[in-house]
């Protein structure tokens, strides 16, 4: 990584809602002519309600690009890419719930839009 790119990461955690951050690694950020692209992956931290089970990691789902808002005359896309895993003892493959994370929290709006970008509706909206 360069000491450029050790710039960028720093200005994108400050325009970025921060609550992203408690949930996506910052892996890289690139910068190409008129567009800006930021790739986020999930923390390897396993889903809530399966503690005492073997989940064994099985990479990432395809990733999703969203749209941002523009920053400084530049196009600025999110490249986020999803943990997955597989539960041993019963060969599902589970990922985080996104409905048990927007319960009972407080989401700021920029972290409500990012979510809102990223589903195509809030969490708790979701059916």
């Amino acid at each position: 990584m360069t000491s450029q790119n050790d710039h960028y990461f720093g200005l994108i955690k400050l325009i970025l809602p921060e609550e992203l951050f408690d949930y996506f690694e910052l892996t890289n950020v690139e910068v190409q002519g008129k567009q800006v692209h930021v790739y986020l992956e999930e923390a390897d931290e396993k889903p809530a309600g399966y503690e005492g089970k073997k989940l064994i990691s099985k990479g990432f789902h395809s990733p999703v690009t969203i749209q941002d808002f523009p920053l400084r005359d530049k196009a600025m896309f999110l490249h986020i890419r999803r943990r997955r895993w597989l539960v041993e003892s019963s060969g599902q493959v589970i990922s985080r719930d996104w409905n048990t994370i927007a319960k009972g929290t407080r989401m700021t709006k920029g972290f409500a839009a990012f979510l809102k970008g990223l589903f195509g509706q809030l969490p708790h909206q979701q059916q």
